[in-house]
């Protein structure tokens, strides 16, 4: 509620409103009111490994001639679904509409993840990923890739936003058949807020620490740099 609302209390020796303080108690009768904050608050964005879970939208066979610089995407999806595996994340993988799209791609090794879900709704909010991160203490931040970005990733991160969840788009693994549509709707999404990122500051924003134990492993898979293919100049 503090993130969205001042709390104020009418005080009757000045005829007026005041704010109160966060955590603040009420002994007594009294009239209170909530103001709509007028700022918008600053994500800032920080991830850690405990607090996160990675969402793998839609990878899958079908969309391989259509989606521009597809096998860019998978390259990369792959490097974070690695890297995900390294650092004990959960992953959740949804496919649209399998029976007549086709199952996620095989270079997408899906290996001790959390959930992989059919679905016919273009979000990845189904019933089955919300119980899924019930399961999971203290989730607080999604990573996002996969596609279209102007459908699914865009209106996954739109539900996700309004559940009080932190997202971040991977921009290198997520694209669209159009890049018109992928471009506005990653500046949309920026502009509310949701955090457009890559996947290698991803994966060193989750390690953080030169001397973390699995630093080794990260700074391997990332060794490569991730491709840079037409998606660069339109994000």
């Amino acid at each position: 509620m503090h993130r969205k609302f001042v709390v104020q209390l009418f005080a009757e020796e000045w005829g007026q409103y005041v704010d109160l303080p966060k955590g603040f108690a009420v002994s007594e009768r009294c009239k209170l009111r909530l103001v709509p904050l007028q700022i918008q608050l600053t994500t800032l964005g920080n991830l850690t490994p405990s607090s996160t879970v990675f969402f793998c939208c839609d990878m899958q066979e079908r969309f391989r001639p259509a989606i521009k610089y597809f096998g860019d995407i998978i390259s990369v999806g792959q490097r974070l679904l690695q890297g995900a595996r390294i650092l004990g994340i959960p992953v959740i993988v949804t496919e649209q509409y399998p029976k007549g799209l086709g199952s996620t791609v095989q270079e997408i090794d899906l290996t001790g993840v959390k959930l992989v879900l059919p679905k016919t709704k273009f979000s990845m909010v189904l019933p089955e990923v919300e119980a899924a991160l019930a399961e999971i203490p203290g989730v607080r931040s999604v990573v996002l890739f996969g596609v279209e970005t102007h459908v699914c990733i865009q209106q996954t991160a739109l539900e996700l936003v309004g559940r009080g969840v932190e997202v971040h788009i991977v921009a290198d693994a997520t694209s669209s058949r159009s890049m018109m549509d992928r471009m506005f709707a990653l500046e949309r999404l920026a502009r509310t807020g949701i955090i457009v990122t890559t996947s290698e500051a991803i994966l060193l924003q989750l390690v953080a620490d030169k001397d973390h134990p699995k630093f080794k492993e990260i700074q391997n898979l990332i060794k490569a740099s991730a491709p840079e293919s037409g998606l660069l100049s339109k994000v």
